[in-house]
């Protein structure tokens, strides 16, 4: 009876562990997505000036890197050997440096308009000019749009008044730029003050 009930434990505890920790590296992934979720959230509600073209592909890429980690570490605790796990990683790795290269100046734009909303060297309302060279004049308008690819500008100068101009997000970062402030609406908001007359 004793050899019986060790060789039950032998052939069900060892499927038994591996379920466990199975569902253990699920539950943990789970857990890890809520709260990267819930952190990106909170963020996005103290900074009011990131936007929401940022933070939802943040959230889908945090959230794809977990959920991929859980999955190795499962396919890992069935049995899938680790050389196998490791050819199809640096695989996919090799795959994604390809993709990478060859979509970089989307990426840039991408990068670029992360540091035009997080480190705000010009904002709606302003007026700048993208400087090309000292003698030659740049392209100059008024920023009425920004988006992760362009920011869209209405142009200023006599020739071209009141065309739009999209301008990719990099060349911000690549070329001189002059930069004219908006005037502040909040103070043209605010009434002005009564004259009051002395009494005859």
């Amino acid at each position: 009876m004793d050899d019986d009930l060790l060789q039950l434990l032998n052939d069900w505890g060892q499927p038994l562990l591996h379920g466990v920790h199975v569902l253990l590296i699920v539950f943990l992934a789970w857990l890890a997505q809520r709260i990267v979720t819930r952190g990106i959230s909170r963020m996005g509600q103290h900074y009011p000036g990131l936007p929401q073209e940022v933070l939802l592909p943040l959230r889908g890429l945090l959230r794809w890197l977990i959920l991929g980690s859980a999955l190795l570490l499962v396919l890992e605790r069935l049995g899938v050997s680790a050389k196998v796990l490791w050819t199809a990683v640096t695989g996919f790795t090799a795959v994604a440096a390809v993709a990478f290269f060859a979509i970089w100046s989307v990426l840039s734009n991408l990068f670029c308009a992360v540091l035009i909303f997080a480190l705000g060297p010009f904002r709606l309302g302003d007026v700048v000019e993208v400087i090309d060279s000292g003698e030659k004049p740049g392209v100059k308008g008024r920023v009425i749009s920004i988006n992760l690819f362009y920011t869209t500008l209405k142009d200023v100068t006599e020739m071209g008044a009141g065309a739009l101009l999209q301008i990719p997000n990099s060349l911000f970062f690549q070329r001189s730029v002059r930069r004219w402030r908006a005037p502040d609406l909040r103070k043209q908001a605010l009434p002005a003050k009564p004259v009051t007359t002395p009494p005859a």
